[in-house]
């Protein structure tokens, strides 16, 4: 690391230019292949997954998108002329429009289903030629200005679908915006120098602008869902900006210890700079975690997130030092310059509230300690009642169009209409046909079902499907339960006897069966990225004690984030007031993701924080000042840290996005817990209690592990140097400066 910092040092100019030259080139290859972003939830060999593909198979026109336009009078009938007549014309527009196959609506033969029983609600069906995912954004925002422009008074026109979700505004990029703008003034404020706080927002941004594009070309090679590209915006401001902050204090602490610009870069980077590598490895190791669930869709999440994540880290170590050269002393504000300059180099201790709250936790572990674990307990209580489940565009914001005709539909139709399940099956036979044509009567009878459609055959006969409408909405737990219903008692029935093999698909079916392949596999997948950080803390802190302790912390802060992920996104509390749309059931990939995110960024705060710890231990060998001056001396630094991060996730909330809101809270959530409570108090409070048993480790087990450090002793030993202090000095300044923790007796 050493090595790399004084490259970059040296040749400073090289290394800014080379990653302008790969940001450039990276976003430019983006910007001409464009997005190939795909929200594939389908999972292989499960039911719905076989009815999508049979459905496919047989009925290869039924691939495009289908979207609805709903019209609602306020009064008097949609049949009246003057409505039928605007809206057939705007239909016929429609129509004509490219990219659209085709539309039905409720003035064609056959079309009275689709006029709802007061005759004040109707939709019709607009299908185009390709799925959402491969739509032209711009022929559909021409469909949804079409089919507005027929609006006048008494007269509402709303449309919804996927495709039509594409045309609402995601809030631009006032959530990325607002997040810089606060973390650029938590750093003025933490360094007191303008250019020292903008180092950290240019490289942090310099690695993400990277990675955003390289997201996009992924897209062309793999499955990446359409909310990775924010997912791993979100991510890479929050740790980027997190390890530059951490880089740069130690490195201005270097600069007011006497270090030239030089020395205090390299030494930053080889030794700070070594815990962000192993921090950032941590994430990427949860993050490549998905990996072992063997899900296409997350499968993209995963890489793109640790591509987020990798280039963060190395614009940290690489670009960051660079620019440090470049501003050199200014790296301190100017009163620091000038005391420095009156002064002379000064011991840097911790003073103030730090070190009264590290001595404070020191004296009442056991009290702070109790508290820490009520609080955490009392957020995560709701957790035990999270839903996995379809959330829909009935719980997008009030004002979004697609959340108007999903009211509009449910209140004229019932909320079933919004997310009918599809039953398909092979043919084989007069026989099968027969059954699957006294199918609907079977179906109309079923407790929870609304309507049934009539059997459609494909051209060859060898395969049909129809459609049935329950009666509660895609999201609703009866929808959930009337899909096993079919497929446990309905549909064994209608088979006996048979060769049919009729699956069920839809929505809520899809939904429900990818929830069940996460949470069959969640044990696995959680056991894993618990094990594999649990050997990196192993193998850097040389303790049985650390890992279990940091794996306790990090299951803590992931259920207490899910506790208020859905407390405000299922229960309801304060969505509508946060502009989210009302509550819902919680994504079923979003607990993976989350457990993946949450459980790598616990860990960076816990390796700064022991790592500072662990360092006094091996120095000392008393655990009670170890812990009182690790705390001390990175309580401050972290808690700017978390504060940094909390403001860029919580910004995020203000990307119109639920899925990104719910990243954006439960991060934020997370990490203010692990930064507050777990690292600053919990944890001190727990380590005091165990005294020296925090570092044992069996001495067999000593001898065999490879040695790794966070933290060389060679650059220890060259960060500590007070370059030009004289004894008298020191003492003179010992003379002056404020009692510091390391005076404190516990």
């Amino acid at each position: 690391m050493a090595a790399l910092a004084r490259w970059c040092v040296r040749h400073r100019l090289a290394a800014v230019l080379l990653w302008l030259l790969a940001f450039g080139g990276v976003t430019a290859a983006a910007s001409v292949a464009g997005s190939a972003y795909s929200n594939d939830y389908e999972v292989p060999g499960t039911e719905s997954g076989r009815a999508t593909q049979l459905l496919k198979d047989g009925f290869p026109g039924l691939g495009g998108d289908s979207d609805t336009v709903v019209w609602h009078t306020d009064s008097g009938s949609v049949r009246a002329a003057d409505v039928e007549q605007t809206m057939t014309r705007a239909l016929d527009d429609i129509a004509a429009l490219p990219g659209v196959a085709s539309v039905a609506g409720p003035y064609d033969d056959r079309g009275d289903e689709r006029v709802s029983e007061d005759g004040r609600t109707a939709y019709a069906t607009v299908t185009f030629e390709q799925s959402a995912e491969n739509l032209d954004v711009g022929q559909v925002r021409a469909v949804v200005a079409t089919a507005q422009a027929a609006e006048a008074e008494g007269l509402e026109v709303e449309l919804g679908g996927n495709a039509i979700a594409l045309t609402e505004s995601s809030g631009g990029h006032l959530a990325e915006v607002v997040g810089v703008i606060v973390a650029a003034v938590v750093l003025f404020l933490a360094f007191g120098s303008l250019a020292a706080s903008l180092l950290p927002i240019a490289t942090a941004l310099i690695g993400v602008g990277t990675a955003y594009a390289g997201i996009g070309l992924l897209g062309h090679v793999m499955t990446v869902a359409d909310f990775a590209p924010m997912l791993g915006m979100l991510i890479g401001l929050g740790v980027g900006i997190d390890y530059a902050l951490f880089i740069v204090t130690r490195h201005r602490r270097g600069l007011k210890r006497g270090l030239s610009v030089t020395e205090a870069a390299t030494n930053a980077v080889a030794t700070t700079g070594r815990a962000v590598v192993f921090a950032g490895a941590t994430v990427c190791i949860a993050l490549l975690g998905m990996l072992i669930l063997r899900l296409g869709f997350l499968n993209g999440v995963a890489i793109a997130a640790s591509l987020t994540v990798v280039l963060t880290v190395a614009s940290s170590v690489t670009l960051l030092p660079a620019l440090l050269s470049f501003i050199g002393m200014r790296a301190l504000s100017r009163r620091e310059r000038r005391r420095l300059a009156e002064h002379g180099p000064e011991p840097e201790v911790p003073t103030g509230f730090a070190a009264r709250w590290s001595a404070f936790v020191e004296r009442h572990p056991k009290k702070l300690g109790a508290v820490a674990l009520v609080v955490m307990t009392l957020l995560a209580l709701p957790a035990l009642s999270l839903r996995l489940g379809t959330s829909d565009q009935g719980n997008n914001p009030q004002s979004a169009t697609t959340r108007q005709a999903y009211d509009l539909l449910a209140d004229g139709f019932g909320p079933g209409l919004n997310g009918p399940l599809t039953l398909v099956s092979e043919v084989h036979g007069a026989a099968d046909k027969l059954a699957l044509d006294n199918l609907d009567s079977t179906l109309r009878s079923t407790d929870g079902v609304a309507s049934v459609t009539p059997v459609t055959h494909n051209g060859g006969g060898d395969t049909a499907y129809l459609t049935v409408v329950p009666e509660s909405s895609p999201q609703s737990p009866q929808t959930s339960e009337l899909v096993d219903r079919l497929r446990t008692e309905v549909l064994p029935r209608a088979e006996s006897g048979t060769s049919l093999d009729v699956h069920v698909g839809g929505v809520t079916a899809g939904y429900d069966d990818f929830a069940d392949v996460i949470v069959g596999k969640l044990p696995l997948f959680v056991g894993v990225v618990i094990g594999l950080g649990c050997v990196l803390l192993l193998l850097a802190f040389r303790s049985i004690g650390i890992p279990l302790k940091a794996a306790v912390m990090n299951i803590a802060a992931v259920a207490s984030a899910f506790g208020v992920v859905v407390a405000i996104f299922q229960w309801g509390w304060g969505s509508e007031l946060l502009g989210l749309g009302r509550a819902g059931p919680i994504e079923p990939f979003l607990p993976v993701i989350m457990v993946s995110v949450l459980f790598g960024l616990s860990m960076d705060y816990q390796v700064f924080l022991v790592s500072r710890m662990y360092e006094e231990w091996l120095e000392t060998g008393d655990n009670r000042r170890a812990v009182r001056v690790g705390l001390a001396e990175t309580s401050r630094v972290i808690n700017s840290a978390a504060v940094i991060m909390i403001s860029v996730f919580l910004a995020f909330v203000l990307s119109g996005d639920r899925v990104i809101a719910m990243f954006g809270i439960a991060l934020a959530a997370a990490v203010a817990l692990d930064a507050f409570v777990l690292r600053t108090l919990l944890v001190p409070a727990l380590m005091h209690l165990l005294g020296g048993a925090n570092w044992w480790l069996p001495r067999w087990l000593d001898r065999r592990l490879p040695r790794i450090s966070i933290e060389p002793p060679e650059c220890r030993a060259a960060h500590e140097k007070l370059a030009d202090v004289t004894a008298d000095d020191a003492a003179e300044f010992e003379q002056e400066r404020e009692r510091d923790v390391r005076d404190i007796a516990g």
